[in-house]
């Protein structure tokens, strides 16, 4: 529990309840009530759907995997190393598929039982939104877990009120996702780094199966794919496009350092913060980072 070394205190803003922008209602002459998307804040869960069923990648990551130990991918040998079992057998798509779809069935699980009260009604949402509040995708960035009144929350411990995004960790189908600067306060990144850790040991989830893909590596495979496709064609593309499939920094919450883009699988998933490119300085200075 004392292995985080970088504290971080946010602020936020909560929302009452915030169901696709569906009209509602309208309450006044410049009120309107809509229904959106809410993007899963701090987690990232294996692919149901990604252009299609991730199983159509079946193929095209086998070949990957090849590209790989020939030496022909655009990357770096030690991630090479790492991503090659994971892609070989072209059952890589197929795998985040049903991953996928069990990580959906858990969530729609811990809605339905978290939100049910025993008079047969149910709770209202909680919702602590990011900032930004948007993604690039225009879904609200947000915490998301049942509303407790201030005296039910007394008498619950923190795994009873707990978020849908730490359930979804804890239960080992979601990886933590951190991206700065969206980052928990350092009490809950604690925690929800120790619920990680946890489902990592014991292989709860995704993490039961050695061959596993996070999403995020999942997606970054398909676009690895695509680029060394066109490498191979002799299409000539410009360092930015070599490098475009992956351009987050990750940096070690336990030991605050930093590492370029392809270095990531030498940090623990569950001690990953994510940086893009241009806030890479930034958060350098804002989470006194240390260069590996």
């Amino acid at each position: 529990m004392t292995a985080v070394n970088i504290f971080w205190d946010p602020s936020g803003d909560e929302l009452d309840s915030l169901g696709n922008k569906k009209l509602l209602r309208v309450t006044d002459g410049d009120t309107v009530h809509i229904s959106t998307s809410i993007r899963m804040l701090g987690i990232d869960t294996p692919e149901k759907n990604y252009y299609g069923k991730p199983s159509k990648y079946d193929a095209d990551l086998d070949q990957l995997a090849g590209w790989m130990q020939s030496g022909q991918a655009p990357v770096d040998d030690g991630l090479a190393q790492y991503l090659h079992p994971k892609l070989a057998g072209g059952q890589a798509g197929t795998l985040q598929e049903s991953h996928g779809n069990q990580a959906s069935a858990m969530l729609t699980q811990l809605t339905q039982d978290r939100l049910s009260r025993e008079e047969r009604t149910k709770r209202k949402l909680y919702v602590k939104i990011a900032k930004p509040p948007f993604d690039r995708n225009m879904r609200l960035l947000a915490y998301v877990a049942p509303y407790y009144s201030p005296s039910e929350r007394k008498l619950l411990t923190y795994d009873q009120r707990a978020s849908f995004n730490y359930l979804m960790v804890q239960s080992g189908w979601a990886a933590t996702f951190t991206i700065y600067p969206n980052i928990p306060a350092y009490e809950d990144l604690v925690m929800v780094r120790q619920a990680a850790r946890e489902a990592i040991d014991q292989q709860r989830g995704a993490w039961g199966d050695s061959q596993m893909l996070t999403g995020y590596e999942f997606r970054m495979c398909v676009k690895l794919f695509q680029v060394t496709k066109k490498v191979i064609n002799g299409k000539k593309l410009s360092k930015r496009e070599r490098s475009g499939w992956t351009t987050r920094y990750c940096a070690d919450m336990t030991t605050r350092k930093v590492y370029y883009p392809q270095d990531y699988y030498k940090v623990a998933p569950c001690d990953r913060i994510f940086m893009w490119s241009a806030d890479v300085n930034e958060a350098v200075s804002a989470m006194n980072l240390l260069p590996e």
